[in-house]
């Protein structure tokens, strides 16, 4: 039966690829038509992680000669395919460039997904080197690769038209979502002592670019008409941020939301949850707020999330949102502004039957991305490149 390794960040480790790969492999797994998952996990400079049993290999992110040796491992192995879960900030070397190292030494199929795309002349680009810096690295990945995961047709679409990637390497398969029902709020905001409280809710690592400030700015006005309301902050702060600047911005927000007196209608909450508590919180909320500041986004697992347990959403109108929440399955609100998420914020607690439509618009979406629907795509890929 086919063997398949996954190279990734994995749980334990704070990470949003790690717990994309996490759910991906075990839903792959509990569908018991290949081998257990093998994970290789790439571990950023000087942490080690308590990985299970499931993790047969660690590559560490900075030394080139890990990934070799990685190549080697899985050459001589009865491994059958590579599943790549692929970030640029995730590889070592300028934009990555280590995983090639890695991908021209394997002998074996490789399926890479790619959670960023970027158009050649982004603006993220700060020089014409760093650009091409990118785009060999990108063209290596396509070279390399037998089929490449995108999800969302804006990515597929960005990767044939500007890199020139063939329509037939390029597979659409979207991001996955826990099984949720759907339910009202109220039992999980009493579950977790929200009772009587309107709860909008952002989720995940915490930067700059997630944008919240933008959020609370955006509240005082609203506040005024729904003094019940409370917006519920969860997550701790990304670790290569926390890395770089420590708590900085965390102190920032919490410093805005002194200012703007609203100690009431805010709540930190500063740990990462696991999925039964993810799951929970998102039930108890009634809004949930996605205010990114970047456009070339083309992912977003909370959203995904939020979207699957049928909760409306706000959200700046990156790419990933712009897809994901068409068709009036959300409300899309202008890049940093708080009057444009306030005025979001009315439609849906002052309508409830707009609020209601969109729900079920958004649950009824979600269904065809839940984790099992999503990992019985990727088993079928796997199997059509090895056979």
């Amino acid at each position: 039966m086919l063997r398949v390794a996954y190279l990734s960040s994995y749980s334990p480790r704070q990470c949003g690829i790690a717990t994309f790969t996490a759910d991906l492999s075990k839903s792959i797994d509990n569908l018991k038509v290949i081998e257990p998952s093998a994970i290789m996990a790439i571990n950023d400079p000087g942490s080690s992680y308590n990985y299970g049993k499931e993790v047969v290999w660690q590559i560490d992110e900075d030394e080139i000669a890990s990934y070799e040796k990685a190549a080697d491992y899985i050459n001589s192995s009865d491994l059958n395919l590579v599943n790549v879960q692929h970030e640029f900030g995730l590889f070592g070397g300028t934009w990555g460039e280590y995983l090639l190292t890695f991908l021209e030494k394997l002998n074996k199929p490789i399926v890479t997904t790619m959670h960023t795309t970027l158009f050649p002349d982004a603006k993220i680009f700060q020089t014409s080197e760093s650009a091409d810096a990118h785009n060999r690295v990108v063209n290596g990945i396509a070279r390399a690769s037998s089929a490449i995961v995108v999800m969302t047709n804006m990515a597929a679409h960005i990767l044939h038209e500007y890199y020139g990637i063939n329509k037939d390497e390029i597979n659409v398969i979207p991001h996955g979502t826990p099984s949720f029902p759907f339910v009202p709020s109220t039992p999980a905001k009493k579950e977790l002592g929200l009772e009587g409280r309107t709860v909008l809710s952002t989720f995940g690592l915490l930067s700059q670019d997630k944008g919240i400030q933008h959020a609370i700015k955006a509240l005082p006005e609203i506040v005024k008409e729904h003094p019940d309301l409370l917006y519920l902050i969860i997550g701790v702060t990304h670790p290569q941020v926390r890395m770089g600047e420590g708590e900085k911005y965390r102190k920032r927000l919490m410093r805005l939301v002194n200012r703007l007196s609203l100690k009431e209608n805010v709540r930190f909450h500063n740990r990462f949850l696991s999925k039964d508590e993810l799951i929970k919180y998102l039930q108890a909320t009634d809004v949930y707020i996605c205010p990114y500041i970047k456009k070339e986004q083309l992912s977003s697992g909370t959203v995904t999330y939020a979207l699957g347990a049928g909760k409306p959403i706000i959200s700046t109108p990156f790419y990933y949102a712009e897809e994901l929440l068409a068709e009036d399955r959300g409300i899309l609100c202008k890049f940093s502004s708080p009057k444009s998420i306030s005025d979001g914020i009315r439609q849906l607690l002052d309508n409830p039957q707009k609020k209601a439509h969109i729900e079920k618009l958004a649950y009824e979406h979600g269904q065809s991305m839940t984790w099992p629907r999503v990992a019985s795509k990727y088993a079928d890929l796997f199997k059509e490149l090895t056979q």
